[in-house]
């Protein structure tokens, strides 16, 4: 019988003496990390008091948080991951809104959260680096590991921030039930096996490591090793140290390994395989070449996830095929099923307006499990009864699906919709550019214009590109696709998952402080540096048309 619980996947490892869990200085097996969890969740069920069972976490990649996850599975209690790289009022408002009953974290963490009004008193913090903190836990580890009997698969396991690229973080429920289906349909989606050894070195209060390696590796009994933090220099040497056989990936962390020097020895690795979001074709096929390893990407959320899968033949630049017959691409206005979609000999969809329209589960409002005090955000996600990602995309006349940006990721250039993600997509080609996004920034007369942000190493300049040159030979860019603006930067803002802070960047701008380069002369596209008097002058062009209104 299998387990509809992350409690009941847990309990099934004891006697498990598989190695379960490593670091660089231990390692326990399947049987120790349950019992080492249950030692745990005894201990926090003499701590609970009445109102939500919520334990914040703020720890690093370190064995004390996979511990804790096994904790509130067995305890029933809910794991807030507090992201580490949050300060100030916007941490405050987070840790605030989910009703925490304890903090897990350490004297660093508790650092972090000095001065905030966190809604937790000091004596109900538990700090994994205390000196009494060791001798507390080994009281409660007598006790033979069992689940508490409120658990059940409806039972909350984990609130999810998310990522916040496109506006503020909401706290996403997942139950047990859910992870446990998660890590079941998962490991068989990334062909993650039991004698797999999974590298975890994305943040453990993020989706990605939690439902794409951690949960898949449970319930089948993987091993689990951690990187303390994502390092690109440290990523092969923790391969190699663990022998990993399988990560996951978010945001710029590919195109910051491909970034390192290429050595002679970069096939020298056990890596098989690996998954995450956002990496190109052109990344994929870079990392299979000096790696040896293979990029599986896919499309999922902290709210929703089992909507596509990948089937044999899937196009390099696709998801994959619908899952069920619910999931479709729809007119968000009329909720009529777009038509597909004619692809010209680059890719680009030439059918924009009848194709491409918002990704919908029309039999998963069910499955939505909804945001912690947060009824608005439910309601935006559930209308007429469909569950609505806020995603685009569009399916080709084989039935693929492929991915066409968020909401607001068509940007309208004379009277004509220009893809953001085709931009974003064709300038991370370039090999000296780590990361890239591209947005719509308001034109002074109408419509909008391209504005690209992109991130370069240390000891690159703008002019080394030769910008110009590389856009002139994108046979897909299309005439109106290159980016008028080009803000230029060694450290773009990025969120604590390491995904770009898009619209941040596009509520600034041509404003922002970072350099910025403006396409001058017509024709192929030259590029010159925006001096505080071009900005004035632009700002006047706004203000002659009345449209001063679309600056913020």
């Amino acid at each position: 019988m299998r387990d509809e619980t992350i409690a009941g996947m847990l309990l099934a490892r004891l006697g498990d003496d598989r190695p379960g869990l490593r670091s660089r200085e231990r390692t326990w097996t399947w049987d120790e990390v349950v019992r080492e969890s249950a030692a745990r969740a005894s201990l926090v069920r003499g701590l609970r008091r009445e109102g939500p069972f919520h334990i914040g976490v703020l720890l690093e990649n370190v064995p004390e948080y996979v511990l804790w996850l096994g904790a509130a599975a067995l305890s029933g209690a809910t794991v807030v991951g507090i992201n580490s790289t949050r300060t100030g009022s916007y941490l405050e408002q987070e840790v605030r809104h989910t009703d925490l009953q304890l903090v897990v974290t350490d004297r660093e963490g508790l650092q972090r959260l000095d001065g905030l009004d966190v809604g937790v008193p000091r004596d109900r913090f538990l700090l994994v680096d205390d000196d009494g903190y060791a001798a507390g836990v080994e009281a409660h580890a007598a006790r033979e590991p069992e689940a508490d009997p409120s658990v059940t698969p409806k039972t909350q396991m984990l609130l999810l921030f998310t990522s916040g690229t496109t506006g503020a973080s909401k706290a996403a429920r997942c139950s047990q039930g859910r992870l446990a289906e998660l890590g079941r349909n998962n490991s068989a989606k990334y062909d993650i096996k039991r004698d797999d050894i999974s590298y975890c070195s994305m943040p453990l209060f993020h989706g990605n490591a939690l439902m794409a390696l951690w949960a898949p590796s449970l319930a089948v009994g993987a091993t689990v090793v951690l990187g303390k933090k994502f390092s690109a220099s440290g990523f092969m040497p923790d391969v190699r140290f663990y022998g990993a056989t399988f990560f996951t990936y978010v945001g710029k962390a590919i195109g910051y390994v491909l970034g390192t020097p290429e050595q002679p020895d970069d096939g020298d690795n056990t890596l098989t395989h690996g998954f995450g979001t956002e990496a190109s074709p052109e990344d994929k096929r870079e990392f299979l070449r000096r790696f040896g390893a293979k990029l599986l990407e896919g499309y999922g959320s902290s709210e929703s996830a089992g909507m596509i899968k990948r089937v044999p033949g899937t196009p390099a630049t696709a998801f994959g095929k619908p899952a069920r017959d619910g999931v479709r691409i729809v007119n968000p206005e009329t909720r009529e099923t777009c038509a597909p979609a004619v692809l010209d000999e680059h890719g680009r969809v030439t059918n924009a307006e009848a194709a491409i329209g918002e990704i919908v589960d029309v039999d998963g409002a069910d499955l939505f499990e909804g945001y912690y005090k947060n009824p608005e955000a439910d309601a935006e996600r559930v209308r007429h009864g469909w569950y609505w990602t806020g995603d685009l995309g569009y399916v080709d006349g084989d039935g693929f699906l492929y991915f066409g940006g968020r909401s607001g990721d068509w940007i309208r250039v004379d009277s004509e919709n220009i893809s953001a993600l085709l931009t974003q997509n064709i300038v991370r080609r370039h090999p000296k550019i780590v990361d890239a996004v591209a947005f719509g920034v308001p034109d002074p007369r109408s419509g909008d214009q391209v504005m690209a942000a992109i991130e370069i190493p240390d000891g690159v300049e703008f002019e080394d590109l030769d910008f110009p040159a590389f856009l002139a030979v994108q046979d897909d860019l299309g005439t109106k696709g290159a980016p008028r603006f080009v803000r230029v930067s060694h450290a773009l803002p990025t969120t604590g998952s390491g995904k770009l802070r898009k619209k941040e960047m596009q509520l600034e701008g041509w404003r922002t402080a970072d350099p910025v380069y403006r396409w001058a002369g017509r024709g192929a596209p030259g590029y010159a540096l925006m001096t505080e008097a071009d900005k004035a002058a632009l700002r006047a062009e706004f203000a002659a048309a009345g449209r001063e209104r679309f600056l913020p």
